[in-house]
């Protein structure tokens, strides 16, 4: 796909009617902007069809208290991006995809800024963090019954006292992403090396045999590289011709502000794999088939059906716990081999479905609640304007 920035700047009026929304990124020097370009040319297309002018906004460009900014707009023909000058949006819709660049000072301020001003409403500020995830479910009680074991990883001693209850552990990054930087470690008492650690890679994963606790802990502080990462009960989960899988939620909002199920997919672990992540060896499998091979059809009806209910109740307490606006997030959920279902993360910037009828739905929910936010955006702006 070519990028390219036109020679003369052109001027977009706002559109009488129609609700504008920008896609918020980050500016990069080599591409003009980052981000996943199918996926916003895929945003743009939909707004288009739904009666949205959308386009493309960098953190540097958004100047708040200026009537036109300087973004970005696909043009299907050519195949490229085209800077312009474009109307002030009414809704943020925040897709910075690095951590690192959403944590920089600059891009905070920006984005509490945006969160201040009556003109904006920006949903999904920021990445979740791990750990604060699992305080926010654990202490819900209608929440706490999905959330396995989970401490912060700190010393040594707290790591050898989890072990002997939980004999198989998760160790992840607080904001890993992806699957990124996960490690598993294994309890074997009886022999000669009983401590064994697994570390994820790209598409494989490396094992290390250390006879005692410190060994461990030694190899563990080396592999997180000083990240703070959390310990998490390992649960046995239902598999597939003896490959782990999981579910994959999406829950986004509606057209009333409401959280909804828009999908759920099913991820079969890579067979060298820690994961069950796509980009770490992982496959998509159709999660019925997946749920009928380890239960009866019945028994995986109803698994499904609970699954759908509780992922849009976990959405609601993470809501409720960030204290903030959000719009959508995808979340792992693990069956055991009882039918249990274990929350095990959420992403509040989902990647791309593969699932074609997911896919599609995703796009037309980002523009459902975006025109219940216009909605609330012009009533607040009206009873601002009769005080």
């Amino acid at each position: 796909m070519e990028t390219r920035t036109a020679k003369k700047e052109e001027v977009y009026e706002r559109p009488a009617g129609r609700p504008v929304l920008a896609i918020l990124t980050i500016e990069n020097d080599e591409q003009l902007f980052r981000g996943n370009r199918h996926n916003f040319a895929d945003i743009i297309r939909t707004g288009q069809e739904k009666g949205f002018l959308v386009y493309v906004l960098t953190v540097k460009n958004l100047i708040l208290g200026r009537n036109n900014l300087r973004g970005f707009i696909y043009n299907e023909n050519s195949d490229s991006w085209q800077q312009r000058l474009l109307p002030f949006p009414d809704i943020i819709y925040n897709r910075i995809p690095l951590r690192e660049d959403e944590m920089l000072p600059a891009v905070q301020n920006k984005i509490a800024a945006c969160m201040r001003d009556p003109r904006i409403k920006l949903f999904n500020p920021s990445f979740f963090n791990k750990w604060y995830l699992f305080e926010w479910l654990r202490g819900n009680k209608s929440t706490k019954p999905f959330i396995p074991t989970t401490r912060k990883l700190v010393t040594a001693v707290r790591l050898e006292r989890m072990l002997q209850k939980h004999p198989f552990l998760y160790l992840k990054p607080e904001s890993g992403k992806a699957g990124k930087g996960i490690m598993t470690v294994k309890l074997q008492p009886d022999k000669p090396l009983p401590y064994l650690l697994k570390v994820q890679e790209n598409k494989k994963s490396s094992t290390f045999g250390c006879t005692d606790i410190q060994k461990l802990w030694n190899r563990i502080k080396k592999e997180s590289a000083g990240e703070p990462y959390i310990a998490q009960q390992g649960i046995q989960l239902a598999s597939f011709n003896e490959r782990r899988f999981d579910l994959r939620a999406l829950v986004q909002k509606n057209e009333r502000g409401k959280w909804d199920l828009t999908g759920i997919g099913a991820r079969v672990a890579g067979s060298s794999s820690i994961t069950t992540h796509v980009p770490r060896g992982g496959s998509i499998e159709d999660p019925e088939k997946l749920l009928k091979s380890s239960f009866n059809a019945d028994q995986a009806r109803r698994i499904l059906i609970k699954a759908k209910k509780t992922s849009i109740m976990i959405a609601r307490q993470i809501e409720k716990g960030s204290g903030f606006m959000l719009g959508e997030m995808s979340m792992d959920l693990g069956i055991d081999s009882a039918g249990h279902i274990w929350f095990f993360e959420a992403n509040s910037k989902p990647m791309k479905f593969d699932e074609p009828h997911i896919r599609q739905k995703s796009l037309d929910r980002i523009f459902q609640y975006s025109t219940y936010l216009a909605r609330m955006r012009n009533e607040r702006m009206k009873q601002e304007a009769m005080r």
